[in-house]
């Protein structure tokens, strides 16, 4: 499932025109991106949780070259899911 097709499925649960839940959608996206962005974890009890890692700088390679290449350090988003979620699944 895409966004698109996400919204039209919003849309057609809530009852509301494809617009409106378009704009539903962005504006959750956007707030847990906001609440990452400032060091908030996301708990959405039942669906499971969003938070940043930090990922150390590392040496790697270049996989096309086989060169030695330096890897940056880096915040990483993650996403665990909860207990619901993981029994829907299986």
């Amino acid at each position: 499932m895409n966004k698109q097709e996400l919204v039209i499925a919003v849309a057609e649960s809530a009852g509301l025109a494809r617009g409106d839940a378009a704009r539903a959608v962005d504006a959750v996206l956007d707030e847990v991106i906001g609440a990452l962005k400032a060091g908030s974890n996301v708990k959405l009890v039942g669906f499971g949780t969003f938070h940043v890692t930090h990922r150390a700088a590392s040496s790697g390679r270049n996989p096309r070259t086989g060169e030695p290449m330096q890897l940056d350090a880096r915040n990483q988003p993650k996403f665990t899911a909860g207990k619901s979620l993981r029994d829907a699944v299986n």
